[in-house]
């Protein structure tokens, strides 16, 4: 069986790409930067250009090819907006899958996507789900909430570095997960046929609230979090603003999925829908604990070796 990946150099796709080669699958990547996808390379995997908001430069890559699994989306920083590559790119993406007779094509959602159609972002993940469902394909569409490998940029290392952390007042829980549980069970799910045309809730086994997160970073690391909150109607102006600008609606987009996590319709575990779990999911208090264990054996570390050096210093 080959698989083509798109999105593999992103945060879950480069774990899909690793769980996939570790299975034993052929793996291609279809990668815009050739460069920036080197590391898939020295993993095991087979590269090839393509660029979702150029669709005449997806067919080639289906060559041989037997199952798609789709983790690309658009970033903030993308020079276009969102509509150019999780629509026109992704409905190109499922015609050529169809064109090449594609056994398998598995699409990432959003938990809960469709209780905040007002998000572009998210209307799009729908209308590609409704397409992907619609096109005759064997399909599989795994809907996330989030990932904890987001929550060491915007926790742990603020707080191990003494910075603020900023919030939106109090957050609503959300069941976040691991990249590498959320690339097992995906790649798992290839050798069942009970995931064929549906769609799973793919989430972790506790939501949290933004202070929860805090509490246990705390704890982890010793330190004490500095949280200041940004008023919603900051956020709010900031996102009709960047809103004005087209090179900047991907950025709007985000903030308003900011504003959304914070409302009453958030990414919470109610009608979730059929899970999919195979297996145990790491929690978060595993996750985190090895994170700022790794980092405080680190510390130490560099501590010793400097008390050695400067001990050193004193007897010449």
């Amino acid at each position: 069986m080959s698989i083509l990946i798109i999105g593999g150099t992103g945060t879950l796709g480069r774990q899909v790409v690793k769980q996939a080669i570790d299975e034993g699958y052929q793996v291609k990547c279809l990668v815009r930067n050739l460069r920036r996808g080197t590391f898939l390379r020295d993993w095991g995997a087979e590269l090839v250009y393509g660029d979702l908001s150029i669709p005449e430069t997806i067919p080639p890559s289906f060559k041989d090819v037997t199952v798609v699994i789709d983790a690309a989306t658009v970033r903030p920083t993308d020079d276009y907006n969102a509509e150019k590559v999780d629509w026109q790119g992704k409905i190109a993406l499922i015609e050529a899958a169809k064109l090449a007779n594609i056994k398998k094509f598995i699409f990432f959602s959003v938990l809960n996507a469709d209780e905040n159609q007002t998000i572009p972002l998210l209307d799009l993940k729908l209308k590609v789900e409704k397409r992907l469902q619609e096109s005759g394909l064997n399909y599989t569409i795994f809907r996330c909430p989030g990932f904890f490998q987001g929550l060491i940029s915007q926790y742990a290392i603020p707080i191990l570095e003494k910075q603020k952390v900023w919030l939106l007042g109090e957050s609503k829980p959300v069941p976040y997960l691991d990249t590498q549980d959320a690339a097992k069970a995906v790649i798992g799910s290839l050798v069942t046929s009970k995931s064929d045309y549906k769609s799973f809730s793919l989430i972790g086994p506790k939501a949290w609230t933004s202070a929860e997160i805090i509490d246990l970073c705390e704890r982890l690391s010793g330190e004490t979090a500095q949280v200041s909150y940004i008023p919603f109607i900051a956020i709010g102006f900031l996102r009709r603003f960047f809103r004005f600008f087209e090179f900047t609606w991907n950025i709007a987009d985000r903030l308003q999925f900011s504003e959304v996590l914070n409302s009453q319709s958030t990414l919470s575990t109610k009608n979730k829908g059929e899970i999919f779990q195979s297996f145990e999911f790491l929690t978060l208090e595993q996750y985190l604990q090895e994170y700022f264990g790794q980092i405080l054996r680190k510390l130490k570390e560099v501590n010793y070796q400097q008390t050695q050096r400067n001990s050193d210093i004193s007897f010449l």
